[in-house]
């Protein structure tokens, strides 16, 4: 029998048992891809963490930051530029090695994800429109969580885990202003803009009830990538570059961290484009938020959530959204926040500074 005589009827009860089936069959599917590609992530973190373990000894946890902008290095290395500065400071000792790069994070998050790259191209079953590659958002923590037990050991893991908390850093409380408000009001004027250009809009049929549940998602999701990003990568990176620079270096591999998902969620060359640069712009602004909020990881969990929640409700469930309009609006904001703060840390407002010297 060929496979065409397998087909049912439409009609009657055999067309209510297929349609009833189809659905089955897309979510077991989707089954099979989510299984296949967390057991890879469950080999690659295995032999990851089976590797020879190097830098600190296991028991040594990892040393506390000082704040950004306070003029202080770690352990006698300058925050910035070029480490001989540090000899000069300490009576022509040798100078400090200049941290290096997380490269290995940064691997490791690539070859984590590559998994979710090649299975994930189904729908997950929520109402905004996502594919299954989406759940690469746990990538990060298990990098960062793989690579600070190679180095610290236990006591450097709960210290990573314990930055997802650390609202206690954000000595300023202003500064969770924009981590709340900055993309709602971004989301805002872009449907006003939107509107303006006479754009076809559906009318916003906005589902205010769901939003604490999304809040609740997206505060998940968030702490998963930031604690990777932010909570691991960042520091290291703008005591190397500097601030702007690391938003700039970590937004572009974050932008190639979502690029497959925009692919397989079958969105136009276009709008990957400019949402790839959406994403660039609003790491400039994480890193600004973060070491302006005492660099709080919370506070950088906080405003990435946010930003989703926005996404989600805008009208309807994110299905009208045009990342070139957004970042339309969001390219003043940064453009304000790279001219008017010191681009090494993000923290010293200049014309204020200015001000102080006449």
């Amino acid at each position: 029998m060929d496979a065409a005589s397998w087909a049912l009827p439409s009609n009657g009860i055999a067309g209510q048992i297929r349609r009833g089936w189809n659905p089955l069959m897309r979510i077991g599917r989707m089954g099979v891809r989510m299984a296949v590609a967390l057991g890879a992530l469950g080999v690659a973190s295995v032999a990851a963490l089976a590797l020879p373990r190097r830098g600190t000894p296991r028991t040594a946890a990892p040393r506390s930051d000082p704040p950004m902008g306070a003029g202080a290095a770690d352990a006698g290395r300058p925050a910035t530029g070029d480490p001989s500065r540090a000899a000069q400071t300490r009576g022509g000792a040798p100078p400090a090695p200049r941290e290096g790069l997380p490269l290995d994070f940064l691997l490791l998050v690539l070859a984590l994800s590559i998994p979710f790259w090649l299975l994930g191209g189904g729908r997950l079953p929520i109402p905004v429109r996502l594919p299954v590659s989406a759940l690469i958002f746990v990538n990060p923590v298990i990098a960062a969580s793989i690579v600070t037990y190679r180095r610290h050991g236990p006591s450097g893991l709960r210290a990573l885990f314990r930055r997802a908390a650390d609202y206690r850093r954000v000595r300023d409380k202003r500064w969770y202003l924009p981590a709340l408000l900055l993309y709602p009001l971004t989301m805002v004027l872009s449907y006003g803009v939107m509107r303006l250009a006479r754009q076809p809009l559906p009318e916003p049929r906005i589902a205010w009830s769901t939003a604490p549940l999304y809040l609740l998602a997206f505060l998940v999701a968030g702490a998963a990538e930031e604690l990777g990003w932010t909570g691991y990568a960042t520091d290291p990176m703008q005591r190397r570059w500097g601030a702007l620079r690391t938003g700039v270096v970590l937004g572009l591999a974050w932008s190639v961290f979502h690029l497959v998902p925009d692919i397989q969620n079958r969105q136009p060359v276009g709008w990957i484009v400019w949402q790839r640069l959406n994403t660039v712009a609003f790491r400039i602004l994480i890193v600004w938020v973060y070491n302006n909020a005492g660099r709080s990881v919370f506070a950088a969990i906080l405003f990435h959530a946010v930003s989703n929640v926005s996404w989600a409700l805008f009208p309807n469930a994110g299905s009208h959204y045009d990342p070139l309009v957004t970042f339309v609006v969001t390219l003043p904001v940064v453009a304000f926040v790279v001219a008017g703060w010191d681009p090494e840390t993000l923290t010293r407002f200049r014309p204020a500074r200015t001000r102080r010297r006449r």
